[in-house]
């Protein structure tokens, strides 16, 4: 392929010297240099924000920086982490690479902001592929989340459903309890199963029915020697117990996933920032390279 010698002048790039145009469009040397300053400048930053965010924290009651404060600050340093290492590999990209001749402004300009591309491209990859644990893990924890949401029990919960031969063993029950006043012929054992059961399936519909909360409290009362009554109340309240419980897992659920979101939606942000700046710092490391 032949090359041309040429002097050009031009009002972004100024005066262009003698030199031979190369026959590849793209320096994939400074492409691989501008990646890799971008590699080790993202490192550095990470470790940085890891000791400055472990340095927030303490393990003393009401000190050091709040959970929210914590979030806002991390998700501001993941951006500049990317903005910063975007930069100085499209720049390094820009400026190492072949200087063309007998090209238009625009065809000069377009290569750098590729070379910046590429070099943000080929950085993120790389990190991508160290850091692959980690974005698996914000992925998977947010659908498991979700999932746990959508499921609406509590893990405790569900574990003592499954492990129940189901809601059939429950309507089985109420077919042998003991008339109201009448001692039970079960069991220790029998009966705290049969209690168990009558939670779980209280703790499924949400609703703990008057007919199961006495019959449960009769069997308490049986047990311990209690009164009816204030079996009765220690039934309401540990049902009330159950179901405060399943609620916090909910609501850590949801929290979770909406969490997980959020870190998804800001990886993306900063990535689509890391992209522009790159290529514009490609543009800037021409130009000077040009000069």
């Amino acid at each position: 392929m032949a090359t041309h010698t040429t002097i050009t002048t031009d009002p972004l790039y100024g005066t262009s010297g003698a030199v031979a145009s190369g026959p590849s469009a793209v320096s994939w040397a400074a492409v691989f240099a501008g990646a890799a300053a971008a590699c080790v400048l993202s490192l550095i930053l990470m470790i940085l924000g890891t000791g400055l965010g472990l340095s927030a924290l303490s393990p003393w009651g009401n000190e050091g920086a709040s959970a929210k404060t914590l979030g806002i600050g991390t998700g501001a340093w993941v951006i500049f982490m990317q903005l910063a290492a975007s930069v100085l590999g499209g720049y390094i990209a820009g400026r190492l690479r072949t200087k063309w001749v007998s090209l238009h402004t625009e065809e000069v300009a377009f290569r750098d902001t590729a070379h910046g591309f590429l070099a943000w491209a080929v950085a993120t990859l790389i990190t991508a592929a160290l850091l692959t644990s980690t974005v698996s893990a914000i992925v998977s924890g947010g659908v498991k989340a979700g999932a746990q949401v959508a499921g609406g029990a509590a893990s405790a919960a569900t574990s003592a459903a499954a492990a129940d031969a189901g809601s059939s063993n429950y309507t089985m029950d109420s077919l042998f309890r003991s008339p109201k006043g009448a001692k039970s012929q079960a069991t220790p054992e029998q009966s705290t199963a049969e209690v168990g059961r009558i939670f779980v399936n209280a703790t499924t519909t949400g609703k703990l029915p008057e007919e199961d909360a006495r019959y449960a409290a009769q069997v308490v009362s049986q047990r311990t020697g209690i009164s009816q009554q204030e079996a009765e109340k220690r039934v309401n309240d540990t049902f009330a117990q159950i179901q405060a419980k399943k609620k916090e897992a909910q609501e850590a659920a949801d929290k979770a996933r909406k969490a997980s979101a959020a870190a998804a939606l800001l990886l993306f942000i900063s990535l689509l920032m890391g992209a522009f700046v790159a290529s514009y710092a490609a543009i800037v490391g021409g130009r000077q390279r040009d000069d």
